[in-house]
């Protein structure tokens, strides 16, 4: 009988089945780390966010707020003429100060108000020369183009009609700020800016007021300095300023301080714009009677006489 072949008795091999389990991404990615990646950042600014809320005062916040509000010089680069010296605006363009018709332009600016009730502008003056207005504020946009340094200040330069004469406005903003905060110190800019102004006046024959204006915002932990005291010391800096910078002094009538009693916008006396330096020559015909008080004193502009005034002021910081 023949054997049987071995290989026919043997066992059957076992059969390996290899299976790979593919994981998406693995512990290398996901879409959960993208998810997690924005949660953690927005939790991130909004910690921030409180931190700088408590860190910071109103003053601070709302000074931020005005940084990121769009102004009317970065508006008007959007259109033609916009990279000149004023941005393709006038610094007597009707949008860079209330009139009594209501705003035309892109600005919403109240008309301010003077101590009678009426609108401080007169709102169309028959007697003021028109071509002396457009003189003043050529001369003014000339003499800044000169300081190369100063031209951006154009902005803070407003220069319209009132009724006892030619008003010049130098408003603060967020940006920028004529006094250190809460004091009567000139800042460098505003110096500059008060030299260009003495260089632009003292040729002029019309006396001169100039008026101090604060916002509304209150001092803290004084009694005896107010809003009163800082806009008076304030005009009082100004006069030094504008002697030093060549102005006779025969030619003040007088400094006044009005606090925050005439903002130049009504529907937010906190607004940092209602902080400024008010420059008003008489007109010989309606402002005669406004010079009968005795004019300021004649005495050398020595900075260190100015009060410094160092209080908290609640005031936006530039």
């Amino acid at each position: 009988m023949a054997e049987a072949d071995p290989r026919l008795l043997a066992p059957p091999a076992p059969v390996i089945v290899k299976k790979v389990t593919i994981v998406e991404g693995g512990h290398h990615g996901g879409a959960w780390k993208v998810a997690y990646a924005d949660f953690v950042t927005a939790m991130m600014a909004f910690f921030l966010l409180l931190w700088l809320l408590g860190a910071t005062e109103e003053k601070q916040r709302k000074g931020i707020a005005d940084y990121f509000t769009p102004t009317l010089v970065k508006l008007r680069k959007e259109s033609a003429g916009s990279d000149g010296l004023l941005g393709g605006s006038s610094i007597t363009d009707v949008d860079n100060y209330p009139n009594s018709m209501g705003q035309t332009g892109t600005r919403a600016i109240t008309i301010p108000r003077g101590v009678t009730g009426g609108p401080v502008e007169g709102g169309g003056r028959g007697e003021m020369d028109s071509d002396k207005l457009r003189e003043l504020r050529d001369k003014i946009e000339k003499k800044l183009v000169q300081r190369r340094q100063l031209t951006h200040l154009a902005r803070q330069v407003r220069v319209m009609r009132a009724p006892e004469g030619i008003r010049i406005d130098l408003v603060d903003d967020a940006d920028f700020s004529m006094f250190e905060l809460g004091t009567t110190i000139l800042t460098t800019e505003a110096r500059g800016l008060l030299e260009v102004m003495a260089e632009t006046l003292k040729d002029e024959r019309a006396p001169l007021i100039l008026r101090g204006h604060t916002d509304s915002l209150p001092w803290r932990g004084s009694v005896t300095a107010n809003n009163w005291s800082l806009s008076t010391g304030r005009a009082e800096a100004t006069r030094q300023a504008l002697l030093l910078g060549g102005l006779p002094a025969q030619r003040i009538a007088r400094i006044e301080g009005v606090a925050e009693t005439e903002p130049l916008i009504a529907d937010d006396p906190a607004d940092p714009r209602n902080r400024r330096i008010s420059l008003l020559l008489l007109d010989a015909k309606a402002g005669g009677r406004a010079v009968t008080r005795r004019p300021a004193p004649v005495s050398p502009p020595n900075p260190r006489n100015v009060p410094q005034g160092k209080g908290q002021a609640e005031e936006n910081v530039d």
